[in-house]
């Protein structure tokens, strides 16, 4: 059987093969009756037409992709992002390339990517500085949407509301009777480390607790960083800890293993995002849920619309999800 063309299309259904092209894209600008709009995309359907990407790649200099980097493959967090961002693009008729780089790299996978006609815009997450970001985005030669960090100077962003899931952590071991309570923080001097941080302060303040600052330490974004995060931290004897991500949390709870201490016994551990993983540490973890799924899927739609000539408003920060109370947060020993 013969492929089934755009043309053919057009002509069952009685218009002109720019218009039926224009109601197939679903482009936002399109001028077109709804009832040609329906007819058109019901004749397509009943035809089972599929379009040809290379061809009109060709014509339109479009490739209907979206590229996605990523700092990191094994962090829950960016997983649910691509997947968020991967739904949204399938949805929209774009596919999604997947870009893997470590903090450093950004510019040459941002260069490569967007040089050699690859994709038509960018979701870019990144544990880099900000004049090295910003230095990196200004490689890219196609629009971008900035994920899960706030960049002074580019257009648009979408972040999660850290300030509040922190907030929201520090509440539940302070009604737990904690006052001693460390915080594993982020990246220092990174948008979401700071956020983090003054939810911290913020929690403790509602509580009536003085911030200490000995009781802070910085783990970063990895296993690694959380295990050696906790073990300087465990000489200022806390009671409970609130660590940035799942990942540090768990680290953090593999030094307190090692130590002999009990979970939660002993001490409690409350981590920010939740993920299947979660469930499976020993004690199953505490943690603040967090959008990032629908972060994925926010940032694609606003770079899909800004690809179809929109000016998309700026989003506000998503805000935190539900706290999931598991095994590793209990009262404060006495």
């Amino acid at each position: 059987m013969a492929r089934v063309t755009l043309a053919d299309v057009a002509r069952a259904a009685g218009v002109d093969m720019s218009t039926a092209s224009r109601v197939l894209r679903g482009e936002a600008s399109q001028r077109v009756r709804e009832e040609t709009r329906v007819r058109i995309l019901k004749i397509a359907e009943e035809m089972q037409y599929l379009a040809n990407p290379l061809a009109r790649g060709l014509r339109t200099q479009r490739t209907d992709t979206l590229g996605i980097v990523v700092p990191q493959l094994d962090n829950p967090v960016f997983a649910s992002a691509i997947r968020g961002a991967e739904l949204e693009a399938a949805e929209r008729g774009y596919s999604l390339l997947i870009s893997h780089r470590e903090p450093g790299e950004t510019a040459t996978t941002i260069a490569k990517i967007s040089r050699t006609n690859r994709v038509d815009g960018l979701l870019v997450a990144s544990l880099d500085d900000d004049e090295v970001l910003r230095t990196d985005l200004a490689a890219a030669r196609v629009p971008f949407v900035l994920m899960n960090r706030i960049l002074p100077g580019a257009p648009l962003s979408v972040v999660l509301d850290s300030r509040a899931a922190a907030r929201k952590g520090v509440e539940h071991l302070t009604a737990l009777g904690h006052r001693r309570i460390a915080h594993l923080a982020g990246r220092e001097g990174g948008f979401n480390a700071r956020e983090r941080l003054q939810g911290y302060r913020d929690g403790l303040a509602a509580a009536g607790i003085a911030f200490d600052e000995a009781l802070v330490g910085v783990a970063g974004y990895t296993a690694e960083g959380g295990t050696q995060a906790m073990r300087a931290l465990l000489p200022q004897h806390p009671t409970a800890v609130l660590a940035a991500t799942l990942v540090s949390a768990a680290g953090a709870m593999a030094t307190l293993h090692e130590a002999g201490l009990r979970i939660p016994e002993d001490i409690s551990v409350i981590g920010l995002h939740d993920a299947p993983v979660a469930r499976m540490l020993y004690p199953a973890l505490t943690s603040v849920a967090m959008p990032t799924e629908e972060m994925g899927r926010v940032a694609a739609d606003l770079l899909i619309r800004a690809l179809g000539g929109e000016d998309p408003t700026p989003v506000a920060p998503l805000p935190p999800g539900t706290l999931v109370v598991r095994g590793s947060t209990g009262p404060a020993p006495i």
